[in-house]
């Protein structure tokens, strides 16, 4: 049986504080949680009940270990996540400052597992025969992933849906000035495109969301997502159907998940063939809520959380 979605790309350990308002120096405990923006949008779709799969390598160590039982505790495929000798499972701490900062410190040194995903050891068949294909900007930031993530985009060719998460991390780039042309070589094989502001301005050159939009369409794509934090998100299709939706009323804990599971939530709305408006919606409030909690891939909401929160139109 063919998979509802699988992800490609990064995976890690968090470590998120247990006090908020505190700088890192000062905090004296934390929570470990699985994450990794890929990953997190795997579990995401799986906690509304998608069959989801992961493909990224980690450490071969004890948070390798860690990972790979959570990914089976979330109920996500954990066979396409393969161990590296040598290199540490990466860990990536945060600060919360509600409601708008968060930084992140990502410990990924000498070299990060999931950037050592090889072209020659892809399951190019299940890839294709997937309902949905989610790849990320972080994946083409080194080699061999850079081979093997447009490898895997050039075989699908388009079949279902394939998702390109822009994922704009320039620390991962030795050269963050060499991005767009790979950038430009994934959208060609894509058929949605997905990113907030400073993401869309690195694959298009615009940062304006209506334009940046209409570029995205140009290089390929059926559907550009648009991020526009308080602004919510726009959204436009190549055949003419656009749908701009506010964000949900919610009180900020920690924004870092709430991407991954607008990923995982607009997974599950095209998968089910909604509307577009509806989808984005349901994103939204997929969104809103685990920014209304701690951690990232724990956090992820059931159906019946989203839907309750897109009734109340805020999460309570």
């Amino acid at each position: 049986m063919a998979y509802d979605v699988i992800t490609m790309g990064r995976i890690g350990v968090d470590l998120y504080p247990l006090q908020t308002g505190v700088p890192l120096p000062q905090v004296t405990s934390f929570g470990k949680f699985l994450g990794g923006s890929a990953t997190n949008v795997a579990v995401a779709a799986a906690r509304l009940g998608r069959r989801t799969a992961v493909i990224t390598r980690t450490g071969d160590d004890p948070f390798g270990t860690y990972l790979h039982e959570a990914l089976r505790g979330f109920g996500v495929d954990d066979r396409w996540v393969t161990p590296v000798p040598g290199l540490p499972t990466p860990v990536t701490f945060c600060e919360i400052f509600p409601p708008d900062d968060f930084p992140l410190y990502f410990y990924r040194q000498p070299k990060a597992p999931d950037l050592e995903i090889d072209a020659h050891e892809l399951d190019l068949d299940a890839i294709r025969a997937a309902s949905i294909f989610w790849v990320t900007g972080t994946g083409l930031s080194e080699e061999p992933s850079r081979t093997a993530t447009l490898a895997a985009l050039a075989h699908r060719a388009k079949s279902g849906t394939t998702v390109f998460d822009l994922d704009w991390r320039p620390m991962f780039w030795h050269d963050p000035g060499t991005a767009r042309p790979f950038y430009a070589e994934a959208l060609r094989h894509t058929t949605v495109a997905v990113g907030n502001i400073d993401e869309v301005e690195i694959a298009t050159g615009e940062r304006d969301p209506h334009t940046a939009a209409r570029a995205l369409l140009d290089a390929g794509v059926e559907l550009a997502v648009v991020k526009q934090g308080p602004k919510g998100v726009l959204a436009v299709t190549a055949g003419g159907e656009s749908a701009e939706v506010p964000p949900l009323p919610v009180k900020v804990l920690n924004g870092l998940g709430a991407g991954d599971a607008f990923g995982g939530s607009l997974c599950h709305g095209l998968l089910a063939g909604w509307d577009l408006e509806r989808i984005m919606r349901y994103a939204n409030a997929a969104g809103a809520i685990v920014a209304s909690r701690l951690e990232c891939s724990s956090a992820m909401p059931t159906a019946d959380e989203v839907e309750g929160a897109v009734t109340a139109g805020a999460v309570l």
